[in-house]
């Protein structure tokens, strides 16, 4: 639990936090799994990692700062993943996209996920400043 700026409590039911800790240990196995190119466990970790990433933006839904972080997030896992599948399938190195590289295309989302930041910490949180925020 953290105090928003004008001192209200902000907190998160059980249920949530419990989700949001399991994620963290697909999101591992998923990492842990592209370390160790144990294909058929990393890619069958993106999808509870992404499901449960983009379950914890809709309960947030109620806070922009929380939807923006958490939409980060869910950039962040899939430009992760991508560059994990371009590594496993070895288009890595291949030209795709505008003459990105498999790796270098998973530069578009998570480019996506900083301007969802950038959305709320230049342009939202400046003009609601009274708004109750987590951040």
């Amino acid at each position: 639990m953290s105090a928003t700026p004008n001192n209200q409590a902000y907190s998160i039911s059980i249920r949530l936090r419990k989700m949001e800790n399991l994620h963290i240990v697909f999101w591992l196995l998923k990492d842990i799994s592209w370390c160790m190119v144990w294909k058929p466990l990393g890619i069958a970790m993106i999808v509870p990692t992404l499901a449960i990433a983009i379950w914890i933006v809709f309960k947030n839904k109620d806070f922009v700062s929380e939807v923006c972080h958490n939409l980060a997030i869910v950039f962040w896992i899939s430009a992760n993943s991508f560059w994990m599948i371009s590594e496993f399938f070895n288009f890595d190195e291949t030209h795709l996209l505008f003459g990105l590289t498999g790796k270098q295309t998973a530069m578009i989302p998570f480019c996506l996920g900083l301007l969802s930041l950038m959305y709320y910490y230049i342009i939202w949180k400046p003009r609601h400043k009274d708004a109750i925020e987590t951040l």
